[in-house]
């Protein structure tokens, strides 16, 4: 613990931590924990969209349709380039462009949150939130989905963490280590150059 009582806050401070992973892994609830922990402020990437837009996710896609939400995804990630090192929690569909992963890539470590889909179904089953999901809530249409995503989830990730069976202490413990991991990686390059 550092003098304030947070813990890891000068170890995972030079970077964003960017959460991915489909929607119901966790990545809110980590984003909320993570803050806790290492007090880095919290980038709700769909709230802030929604903030922006002065509309609901639900009410984008409907009136502007899907490739307008992405583009404002991709805008947002740009103008975080520019903004202090935070937890940002991404949309589901955040890794799905490349540019997208390279601007992950170039200002922060990747953490892909990820779980069975039987689980992200218990999750999300009640949820009026998702657009994607509304007219498709099953775990069959959710397996295809998170299949069709898997590749550009892993080659956004620096870093995996299942969330299945964990408590979010244990999710946000295995994610800072990690982080410190890749950190410290980084460092070492740096300083062997």
């Amino acid at each position: 613990m550092n003098r304030d009582g947070k813990r890891g806050e000068q170890s995972v401070a030079r970077k964003h931590i960017f959460l991915i992973g489909f929607m119901g892994a966790g990545k809110s609830t980590a984003a909320k924990k993570l803050c806790e922990m290492t007090g880095k402020p919290v980038v709700e990437m769909d709230a802030r969209i929604e903030q922006e837009e002065g509309r609901k996710i639900s009410q984008i896609f409907e009136e502007s349709g899907e490739a307008y939400f992405r583009t404002l995804e991709t805008g947002l990630l740009q103008t975080l380039r520019n903004e202090k090192s935070s937890i940002v929690s991404c949309g589901g569909g955040v890794p799905m462009r490349e540019e997208n992963r390279e601007s992950m890539r170039e200002n922060g470590y990747t953490v892909l949150l990820t779980a069975k889909p039987q689980t992200i179904f218990e999750r999300v089953r009640y949820s009026k939130d998702r657009p994607v999901l509304n007219k498709n809530m099953s775990v069959e249409y959710i397996e295809e989905l998170m299949e069709k995503r898997r590749e550009a989830y892993e080659t956004a990730a620096d870093i995996t963490v299942w969330t299945d069976g964990k408590d979010m202490n244990m999710i946000c413990e295995e994610i800072l280590k990690e982080v410190r991991k890749a950190e410290e990686k980084e460092i070492h390059r740096e300083n062997a150059q």
